[in-house]
């Protein structure tokens, strides 16, 4: 079997490891067109390709892998009608997502975090890691996660309200969904922000929809909200200006980006792209990296991340929100 493969050119340590199984082009994002996959068997991309009707409609491809965590950029729905199968990488940067949000607590903390009371809204593979992590440091978590509580999975669950009542700190770790019944989008709603009681910390480190950009903003002119962390930004890469200044430290979508983060994506890639097609490949030239400690301190975190020099980097030219992204020196994960 020789197959025609796409491979987005910035997703790192694949070169060479797929040419077993056919002709491999690597392209940038934006020269992934209807065009180029029309002949094309196998796409792996990021983010920035939309993979939809207009991208695929008239092409041959049949699998295509993301080497991210979520898949908004990917039409599932036309994809299953299509009999093209779709592969993510669950997990792959979880532990870079928590070591961000650790980095932004110790940064609005400098005095010390004991005794601070987290609210973790979505607790899989990201949330679940920070519970951990936060619990280490000597904070106090209340975990929201009402589809995994309606599940059965063991508690204790605290409700929204009581994050509202409560927390000192408030992450979000959910994907993004429109529809069923708990919708992420937007889920800080006015009514949610309006009624917080501690004046939080808000951190997105999750999807830009979760949290409203004019809500946001609301809330921060009526001070019910304390230090604002975004990541995650309402129709990147062109941020709002206004939430820009509002923020305690702003990123360019980069809090998953460690070596070993794009080492597991790049692998769970592949390995999904080995198995669907029943070939064989070349291994990564980097070896896998082991599971998170479920514990960390102060300086593990510190020492491997400088959160505000990436703020400041984003803060100096917004415009470059991009290439700063796309240009970013992967950081490695605590130990």
């Amino acid at each position: 079997m020789s197959l025609n493969i796409i491979v987005e050119d910035r997703i790192p340590y694949i070169e060479d490891v797929l040419t077993p199984a056919g002709h491999v082009s690597y392209l940038p994002a934006e020269q992934i067109t209807p065009e180029v996959m029309r002949s094309a068997d196998a796409l792996i991309t990021r983010t920035r390709t939309r993979c939809d009707s207009a991208l695929l409609d008239g092409s041959q491809c049949r699998f295509i892998a993301t080497a991210t965590i979520g898949t908004d950029h990917i039409d599932l729905p036309y994809c299953a009608s299509r009999g093209i199968t779709v592969a993510n990488a669950p997990g792959c940067n979880a532990p870079a997502v928590a070591q961000y949000v650790m980095a932004a607590i110790l940064a609005a903390h400098p005095e010390g975090v004991h005794g601070l009371t987290v609210g973790i809204i979505g607790v899989g593979n990201v949330g679940s890691i920070v519970e951990h992590w936060v619990r280490s440091l000597g904070m106090n978590v209340l975990r929201c996660d009402p589809p995994r509580a309606e599940a059965g999975h063991p508690g204790p669950w605290a409700s929204m309200e009581e994050i509202a009542e409560s927390a000192d700190v408030i992450t979000f770790h959910t994907p993004l969904t429109l529809t069923g019944v708990h919708p992420t989008h937007h889920l800080a709603s006015p009514e949610f922000l309006a009624s917080l009681r501690r004046k939080p910390m808000i951190i997105n480190a999750a999807r830009g929809p979760v949290t409203g950009t004019a809500d946001l903003l609301a809330a921060h002119r009526a001070g019910t909200v304390g230090p604002i962390v975004i990541d995650c930004w309402e129709g990147e890469p062109d941020i709002d200006p206004g939430l820009l200044a509002a923020t305690f430290i702003a990123t360019p979508h980069i809090a998953g980006y460690s070596r070993e983060g794009k080492i597991r994506a790049t692998a769970m890639a592949v390995d999904a792209f080995s198995r669907h097609f029943g070939v064989s490949v070349n291994p990564l030239p980097v070896d896998i990296p082991p599971a998170p400690p479920t514990s960390v301190t102060a300086d593990a975190i510190l020492s491997t991340y400088h959160i505000l020099d990436d703020d400041k980097a984003l803060r100096s030219t917004p415009a470059a929100f991009e290439s700063l992204r796309n240009h970013y020196l992967l950081r490695p994960e605590p130990k």
